[in-house]
């Protein structure tokens, strides 16, 4: 389901995220959608262009490849090809770094995506469980109750399965 210009998303989440966003945006912010499904070829790419990048900046080319799925997933392992996961940053700023966490579009977002269905899935201090830095623009849809679930536990998607699987 296309929700804005030219981004899909799964049909599960589309009605959600069209609300969450008409929302943010009635309460004054700007919130934009700079990435939602990728296509294996698109994670690809984007996983290759991080491991460039990387070596660029002096990583060795071993490292690079141990190291690059911290920061993009893993083509056929990222959130994005499931049409679940998006990126959603302040138009006030563009920027996929840690001041997105900043903006006021996100800071409403980190406070009412769990009224949507959503979860900040990449959170401060989590790495070590998600495997992914923190990505403070980047939100999973799983739906009400178990948004509100992860969001009062204070835990990760991750989290949440294994408790949920014992």
């Amino acid at each position: 389901v296309t929700v804005e210009t030219y981004f899909t998303v799964a049909k599960e989440c589309s009605e959600a995220l069209v609300k969450m966003l008409e929302a943010c945006r009635a309460d004054g912010f700007r919130p934009v959608v700079c990435s939602a499904y990728r296509s294996m070829g698109t994670q690809q790419m984007l996983y290759a262009n991080k491991i460039a990048t990387m070596i660029e900046e002096g990583h060795s080319k071993a490292s690079a490849h141990a190291n690059a799925g911290k920061y993009v997933a893993v083509p056929g392992t990222s959130e994005h090809q499931l049409g679940l996961a998006l990126d959603i940053v302040d138009s006030s700023s563009n920027a996929l770094d840690d001041s997105q966490a900043n903006t006021p579009a996100q800071k409403w977002l980190m406070e009412h995506c769990y009224e949507y269905g959503f979860i900040l899935r990449f959170p401060p201090d989590k790495m070590d469980i998600t495997g992914i830095v923190w990505e403070p623009w980047h939100y999973r849809y799983v739906g009400v109750e178990v948004a509100l679930e992860i969001r009062d536990l204070g835990i990760t998607l991750e989290e949440y399965l294994g408790a949920v699987n014992e």
